[in-house]
């Protein structure tokens, strides 16, 4: 558990010294990636030191405690106390995804279901909007789509986090869990004789690899297309050839962003969301080429895999994955998803560890 700890110590050591560097502030985004792994590094780094200075405490009382008794209940208490640094550290230590640490991209669309689909899909962009604000989070939307009733037919939101914020609690590593179809069980706002509906949306998230320079687009890979805004806008929105498509002729992924007036601006945003597809492609990629036994049962790579269910008569929710169920269904639309976000972390670490000693 502890071969790499050197080599840790020596990497935060270094990145204190960047931090420091008024030239590393000079440049937003390597701020923002030294920041990210300064903070991800403080909470191992502070663990090992507590490991090491605990395993010496003990091996002076049990020295003691072999010439005076009144030593070995000490001895026994810094044990208790190994122990349980031990574990934190060993969660720390386990292997997990690089991207953790990184804020993220949202999709979500309205699946089977018509008109009642999209206006699920609205409930749970606003059930991610309130917990993200909830955690601190800034939220931004980057594309959407509208029904005729006010729901959403396609969404792309932006989850941004404080830099110093560790893998466990930055937008990615904790939003991550979220992606594939989640299943709405009510009656619809449609339906005329009270029956009950089953209908899905569909939510993939990415991380945001906005300000990672070794993930560059080549503008020879993309075809850009410009056209007129359709659906809702403001004056302006309408009028003017401001959306922009871009494919990306490698992989032949398409986006679209039309929210902005400004072609550039909606060219910046196409580019970011594809930059972050491209990443989640190739996690997707690794994971699919993975052995069974390292592919993550908590985390969803297949974008049509059924993860989820909200039953509405029932006040329950359901993750499918871990059998994680709670009759608090009106508290997580509001934005209180702490226990199943929880519940998925906790089967994660628990997989993470259980490979780790493989």
């Amino acid at each position: 558990m502890l071969t790499n700890a050197d080599a840790l110590r020596a990497e935060y050591a270094e990145l204190e010294q960047r931090m420091a560097d008024p030239a590393t502030h000079a440049d937003t985004a390597l701020s923002r990636k030294v920041g990210r792994r300064y903070s991800e590094l403080t909470g191992v780094v502070r663990a090992l030191n507590e490991h090491d200075a605990l395993t010496g405490d003990l091996a002076a009382a049990r020295e003691l405690a072999a010439h005076d008794p009144d030593f070995a209940e000490e001895a026994q208490s810094l044990e208790e106390r190994l122990a349980t640094a031990s574990e934190r550290l060993a969660q720390l230590l386990a292997p997990r995804d690089p991207l953790d640490s990184l804020d993220a991209l949202v999709e979500i669309k309205s699946g089977e279901g018509g008109e009642e689909s999209a206006l699920f899909a609205g409930d749970l962009f606003r059930m991610y909007s309130r917990y993200a604000e909830a955690r601190g989070w800034k939220v931004e939307v980057l594309d959407s789509t509208e029904s005729d009733l006010g729901g959403i037919k396609s969404l792309t939101m932006a989850v941004k986090g404080p830099a110093s914020a560790g893998p466990d609690a930055s937008p990615y590593g904790v939003l991550k869990f979220e992606g594939g179809v989640h299943r709405v069980q009510r009656v619809p706002v449609t339906e005329t004789q009270g029956r009950i509906h089953t209908s899905a949306a569909g939510v993939l998230v990415m991380p945001d690899v906005e300000d990672d320079s070794d993930l560059d687009v080549s503008e020879d890979d993309l075809r850009v297309d410009v056209y007129r805004s359709s659906g809702k806008g403001g004056q302006g929105v309408n009028t003017t050839d401001s959306a922009v498509r871009l494919t990306h002729l490698p992989t032949g992924l398409v986006v679209t962003c039309q929210n902005e007036r400004s072609q550039l601006q909606n060219k910046a945003s196409a580019l970011r969301i594809l930059k972050a597809r491209l990443a989640a492609l190739a996690e997707e990629q690794a994971a699919a080429e993975a052995s069974s036994a390292r592919r993550s049962q908590v985390r969803t790579v297949d974008r049509s895999e059924r993860i989820r269910t909200y039953n509405f008569p029932e006040n329950r929710i359901a993750d499918h994955r871990i059998g994680y169920k709670a009759h608090n269904l009106d508290a997580v639309l509001g934005g209180d998803m702490s226990g199943v976000i929880e519940a998925l972390q906790a089967a994660d670490l628990a997989e993470r560890l259980g490979a780790a000693g493989a």
